[in-house]
């Protein structure tokens, strides 16, 4: 009986070692986007293809805290990964921030991700260094000014108290190269700050406007995009090493499919939110075309600034490269 006892219990012990931990993902995104439902049915599909041996628990809206929090839980091993956006993954590696370059691509969505598509296997690779591994890269979408004041140019904006993403370098370089006045915030702290009036203007895409409830406090949106911003599914690599290599193929198979899912869900989203912010009468502002040649000098300005600081020349060139495509 005793032998039979021992026997058993080695067995219980033995089945319970082999089930994997889950691997926890914050997120800022809320949850009821399409985005949001088509990772839960990622993660769903790759447990049931790992036959439960790969998990994902995601946390989503923020509840993790801001993408700086999350990307400090990871490294101490409270979270194992994230979803984030360029200016998360340009502190892992600076690098990818150069696809984030502001006037790149203005209205020409297709080129941007275009481009981000032929660039995802270098950046794939320079995240790999800093000891993350990449499931998905995708779009986010175009970025847009929203502002409570009406500005008509570039030039009128110098006076209109903007957000930056604190911490933000990317941001801070444009703003300073444009000579605008910048309000450095965490994200969380963005809807207050332009009730009260300390923000007047702010910028992101337009889903995450409305995500963020910040359609609520402007009046004006310019019609010109800022940038293209990106995003990527990371992991770190001790949590992926824990993977089999099995299981590896099957999550990045899996992965590969929803990120054409995600960056069409996305594309829609934001057109609907952009529809949905005409329907609310907030005012399309449009740029007088000359407008486009001044923004290019801020590009090259600010390129100047960045290059050899926050990426390298190599990933300039691969950027130029793509473009020339």
């Amino acid at each position: 009986m005793k032998k039979l006892f021992c026997a058993t219990l080695a067995t219980a012990i033995l089945s319970t070692s082999t089930l994997a931990a889950p691997i926890k993902v914050g997120v800022l995104a809320p949850e009821g986007t399409g985005w949001a439902k088509a990772i839960k049915k990622m993660a769903q599909e790759v447990k049931t293809a790992t036959k439960d041996e790969v998990e994902f628990k995601v946390y989503f809206g923020g509840s993790q805290g801001d993408e700086q929090d999350v990307l400090r839980k990871i490294r101490v091993g409270q979270l194992h990964g994230g979803i984030f956006t360029g200016k998360t993954l340009g502190d892992i590696s600076g690098d990818v921030r150069v696809i984030e370059i502001p006037f790149t691509f203005n209205n020409n969505r297709e080129k941007a991700l275009k481009t981000l598509q032929g660039m995802a296997p270098y950046f794939h690779q320079q995240i790999a260094k800093n000891k993350f591994h990449t499931l998905s890269m995708f779009e986010i979408g175009q970025v847009y000014l929203v502002s409570q004041k009406k500005v008509d140019s570039m030039n009128a904006l110098k006076g209109v108290k903007i957000w930056s993403w604190e911490g933000d370098q990317l941001v801070t370089n444009m703003i300073d190269a444009m000579k605008f006045v910048s309000v450095p915030l965490a994200l969380p702290d963005v809807l207050a700050s332009l009730t009260t009036g300390i923000v007047e203007a702010a910028y992101a895409p337009p889903v995450g406007i409305l995500a963020l409830q910040w359609n609520s406090k402007i009046k004006y949106i310019i019609d010109f995009p800022v940038t293209f911003s990106v995003g990527a599914f990371v992991v770190s690599t001790p949590a992926w090493s824990k993977v089999s290599p099995a299981n590896q193929k099957i999550v990045m198979d899996i992965a590969k499919k929803y990120e054409g899912e995600i960056n069409s869900l996305n594309a829609k989203d934001n057109a609907d939110a952009l529809s949905a912010m005409k329907a609310q009468k907030i005012e399309f502002i449009k740029f007088p075309e000359a407008e486009v040649k001044v923004a290019q000098g801020y590009r090259a300005e600010i390129i100047k600034r960045l290059k050899g600081k926050m990426f390298s020349a190599e990933a300039l060139s691969k950027l130029e490269a793509e473009l020339k495509k």
